[in-house]
């Protein structure tokens, strides 16, 4: 493995654990801070986990580079192709040691829709301003040619240079060529395919390009529709093909585009204490940097507040001139008059806003965890604020008990209790109750008792209550736990809750309209893990309890073994499963000579 001496002052084991599995940049920094390797890989994890291995297995430069790394450092991308274009940009900006220069960007080849009559599309490695389109670069000549393939089978367009003016066209000047007699154009040269046609397809062909995939194969559906309802089979099917083809196409990728140039972007995301803002910095289509900062809040600022400033000292330090700064949300700036700042709604200025914030939202996500395995008190009471929050209660939820009925078709009725002490399972205090009152299968009535057994049991002893009551049921089970707490008095002392399964609806006492949460919040994340660990630990009693009476029920049938001796077995040995692999010398202690060759027939029987 690696020198655990070269590697005093980095931690790179707890570094790793902290990459995502996602495509993306990554950047090795050396002890005084200089950015020494920039990477690509479609797996952030395995590719850099894979230098930190045997020295054995590493060639001797590449040895030499981890021995000098003391920092990593990563952005995430959407694909594959976009680590590629970005690791090519940032190479070009910071040259560092260890890395081969990659080749100019001319190099790369894009793919060009011409401005003229009847456009051409073709790919070029040269850019000519001169209100063409381009798309690309792209890094991968074959996705590339791939793409322009789609678009061929899909869309009949002109090969040909020739001057398509309408007056052209008009005059005959041209004929038609191969291309028209196989069927690769339609002949617009000769005037048999309308300029509004060809625009109509033109369009489609910018859609797919900017990765609008999704309009394009709405229309065709709209097509198919069309042809299979006239009859018109042959057409059907040409259209099913292209509809296919279509489906199984892979988009370019989007982080490089010629029509941005020299722009700033920045994010943000905070919490109560902490704020984190990205960066990226845009020149000729390219991005050429990327910096998350943390920013400490001294004040309850706003993110708006601490975007304003975190945006002069990023610009500063970086030495950027943009005049136009991407940001997510309208700033109050003063003296900006050369500064135009744009909050993108769609398009590719939006995606780079898009790609900056899920960086910097990975990068909290990751510095919190990181603050939280070494003070694990401050998740708990980030949880459980966000929990008192969540669910308006007037007190921290630190002791929340939760209750779950079971029974099987209405018998061995049995109620379960789970409790969790600072939003973790206590399992000492999970109790199970058998339930008395209730006669054949009334589930509100056996949550009725349950709840008045366990807060009448609190009281008497003079323990707390919890602050938050969880019921696994919709309205009804909720009003029969709330008569309970009635009886007691108690119902304003605490926060009491139902949890309808279907669509994990949250339902308080007396609210006709539930509480829908982010399905992906702590919050829920909690409510459901205390229903799931009380159904599981109410099915395990129940089906225990449905055994031995099951079992118990058996063993009084057979001869010479009743009531009274069936119940002895069960409370010698607990459980069915030991009365079985007892010894007839273990038995001979409970039962008599008789009772016991009876009961090993018994289960002789049973196993022939």
């Amino acid at each position: 493995m690696i020198s655990e001496d070269n590697m005093a002052e980095f931690n790179y084991r707890e570094t790793i654990k902290n990459i995502p599995h996602k495509p993306g940049v990554y950047q090795y920094w050396d002890a005084k801070e200089n950015l020494i390797y920039i990477g690509k890989a479609k797996d952030l994890k395995n590719r850099v986990s894979s230098y930190f291995v045997n020295d054995q297995q590493l060639n001797t430069k590449t040895r030499v580079l981890v021995k000098k790394i003391h920092k990593i450092t990563f952005t995430i991308v959407d694909t594959e192709i976009d680590a590629w274009l970005l690791e090519n940009s940032l190479i070009k900006k910071h040259q560092p040691r260890y890395n081969v220069m990659l080749k100019d960007d001319k190099t790369y080849p894009w793919i060009v829709i011409k401005n003229e009559p009847f456009p051409r599309i073709f790919w070029t490695r040269k850019i000519i301003k001169d209100g063409s389109k381009y798309y690309g670069p792209y890094a991968s000549v074959s996705m590339m040619h791939a793409i322009l393939g789609v678009i061929k089978e899909l869309f009949p367009l002109r090969t040909c240079n020739l001057k398509l003016s309408k007056e052209n066209i008009l005059k005959g000047k041209f004929k038609v060529c191969l291309e028209y007699q196989i069927g690769n154009c339609m002949g617009p040269c000769e005037n048999l395919q309308s300029e509004e046609e060809y625009t109509s397809n033109i369009e489609q062909v910018h859609n797919i390009l900017q990765g609008k995939i999704g309009i394009v194969l709405s229309r065709l559906k709209d097509e198919l529709e069309i042809a299979v309802n006239a009859m018109r089979f042959e057409d059907a099917q040409r259209i099913k093909q292209k509809l296919d083809l279509l489906s199984n196409y892979q988009s370019k990728s989007t982080v490089v585009n010629t029509s941005l140039s020299n722009l700033d972007v920045f994010s943000i995301a905070s919490d109560d204490d902490i704020a984190f803002v990205n960066f990226l910095k845009v020149m000729n289509g390219a991005i050429i940097q990327t910096q998350t900062i943390e920013i400490k809040k001294r004040l309850d600022e706003s993110n708006e507040e601490l975007l304003a400033l975190a945006i002069p000292e990023l610009r500063n330090r970086f030495e950027s001139d943009s005049r136009e700064i991407i940001v997510p949300f309208d700033l109050e700036i003063e003296n900006t008059e050369n500064l135009k700042f744009v909050v993108p709604i769609q398009g590719d200025k939006k995606k780079l806003l898009d790609l900056s914030q899920k960086n910097v939202l990975y990068f909290k996500k990751e510095r919190l965890e990181q603050y939280e395995k070494l003070n694990p008190e401050v998740r708990t009471n980030r949880i459980l604020t966000k929990m008192q929050k969540d669910l308006r209660m007037n007190q921290l939820p630190t002791h929340i008990e939760c209750f779950d009925n079971s029974n099987f078709q209405g018998k061995y009725p049995v109620s379960a209790i789970v409790v969790f002490k600072d939003a973790r399972p206590s399992k000492k205090d999970y109790r199970h109750f058998n339930v008395k009152t209730v006669e054949g299968p009334d589930d509100f009535k056996t949550m009725e008792e349950a709840v008045y057994r366990r807060y009448k049991r609190l009281l008497m002893e003079e323990q707390p209550l919890p602050q938050l009551v969880v019921i696994d049921g919709g309205k009804g089970q909720l009003s029969s736990a709330l008569k309970s707490l009635k009886k007691l008095g108690i119902e304003r002392e605490l926060t009491i809750i139902g949890i309808a399964k279907r669509l994990e609806e949250i339902y308080y006492p007396g609210d006709p309209f539930p509480l829908h949460l982010d399905k992906r919040s702590e919050t829920l994340r909690i409510i459901q893990q205390l229903r799931d660990e009380a159904h599981r630990f109410g099915i395990t009693f129940h089906r225990n309890q449905r055994s031995r009476k099951t079992f118990q029920t058996e063993l009084s049938l057979i001869p010479g073994i009743g009531k009274t001796s069936s119940e002895r077995l069960l409370q010698t040995f607990k459980s069915v499963k030991r009365i079985r692999e007892a010894s007839e010398e273990d038995l001979l202690k409970v039962l008599n000579k008789k009772q016991t060759q009876s009961l090993l027939d018994f289960f002789q029987s049973k196993n022939d």
